[in-house]
């Protein structure tokens, strides 16, 4: 999956996406310091079922840290985006192009309210909203790409389809499709959708293909009691408290051996020889993390993952008695699986051809023989059975 870093400049997207990623990008106080989307991998943690199972797992695909799974998971940064992006101010429809690869979108906000929505410096700006204009410049790009598909839309009778067909970029499933043009209540058959109409069907669409998560960022300079009032302007959304400036310096000395930190860990341990300075820093970034249980950054992609997502966890294996795979690696892999996927979707993501071929699975806690139609379950762990060469 793809997790979307958006919103509009100078709010600290790019500090985060490094982060997450620990990727050396640019960052600066200023707008439109991402101008192209920067690609990374970062990951969601959870409790790994090595210890439920009895063995050591030996990941081929991310890390497993004291009984922690940590399993990749794409992000992209997406070029900051101001009032008017979608008739091309700012980064314009690059930013809204970028932002279609992404399945749940992340949006940076300034908590502290000290940059405006062209990111400039500001003493007032209310923070939330930004989460009105993005889903605003968003809904409104995307009734513009309608709006130049209504005369072949309206010639055909299976409007669903149609629609499909245009946003094919999106990944729009039929259902989301669907339930966007229930929503907004307008006709489903030889669409000739108005501006009114084009505008409910994008924003119940957007909610659906495109969800999106608030992280109040910068929390680190603000006020106590910030973060209540951002989540009670806006109680439609789920809103994450977080610095990514913390949390980065925090990554970072960690990498430099300076302390021993893990990412979904409320405190550290400094292990390493710091200055004067150093310890002050040090100190500083621990009582915030004591504070607010952590830096948020890494809450924030569990919560786009697990939350938001939906995402199950599933262990594919080779030996359902060993747990392993052919050469011997004990839990290999932790695919990330939609919520409701069978025993053959599993099997499409390890190999089309074992997909095809694909007799039956095996529970490997239980032995038992399962359909191919079986609904997995998260920490499920699988044997795929297929007469594939």
């Amino acid at each position: 999956m793809m997790i979307g870093l958006v919103g509009a400049p100078n709010k600290g997207k790019s500090t985060i996406f490094s982060a997450l990623t620990m990727l050396d990008v640019q960052i600066a106080d200023y707008p439109f310091t991402t101008i192209k989307p920067n690609l990374g991998v970062t990951y969601a943690t959870r409790q790994c079922v090595e210890k439920e199972l009895g063995v050591k797992c030996r990941p081929r695909n991310g890390l497993c840290t004291n009984g922690i799974r940590q399993i990749p998971v794409n992000v992209v940064d997406i070029a900051g985006l101001v009032p008017g992006a979608s008739i091309g101010k700012g980064m314009g429809n690059q930013f809204l192009n970028d932002m279609s690869m992404a399945d749940v979108l992340v949006q940076v906000i300034d908590a502290s309210g000290k940059t405006d929505m062209h990111g400039n410096a500001s003493d007032s700006s209310d923070p939330a909203e930004e989460v009105t204009m993005l889903l605003d410049e968003m809904a409104q790009w995307l009734s513009t790409i309608l709006e130049r598909h209504m005369p072949g839309l309206s010639k055909k009778a299976d409007g669903v389809h149609a629609v499909m067909d245009v946003l094919s970029s999106f990944n729009a499933s039929e259902e989301q499709i669907k339930s966007a043009i229930r929503n907004a209540n307008i006709s489903d058959a030889y669409v000739s959708w108005g501006q009114e109409s084009r505008m409910k069907f994008s924003i119940e669409f957007l909610r659906l293909n495109k969800p999106i998560i608030v992280a109040a960022n910068k929390l680190d300079l603000c006020p106590a009691g910030t973060l209540e009032r951002i989540r009670k302007k806006l109680p439609d959304y789920k809103v994450v408290g977080c610095s990514g400036a913390v949390d980065l310096a925090v990554r970072k000395a960690a990498k430099a051996g300076a302390i021993r930190y893990r990412s979904d860990e409320a405190s550290f341990d400094t292990i390493g020889s710091v200055s004067e300075d150093q310890r002050k820093a040090l100190d500083y970034m621990s009582e915030y993390l004591r504070k607010n249980k952590g830096t948020g950054v890494q809450e924030l992609v569990n919560t786009a993952v697990f939350g938001t997502a939906m995402k199950i966890v599933v262990y594919p294996v080779e030996n359902e008695n060993k747990y392993t795979d052919h050469f011997g690696n004990v839990l290999p892999d932790a695919l990330l699986l939609g919520n409701g996927s069978t025993a053959l979707d599993m099997a499409r993501v390890i190999h089309t051809d074992i997909a095809e071929h694909m007799l039956y699975a095996v529970d490997a806690r239980t032995k038992n023989r399962l359909a191919k139609e079986y609904v997995l379950n998260d920490n499920d762990v699988i044997r795929i059975v297929s007469a594939a060469k």
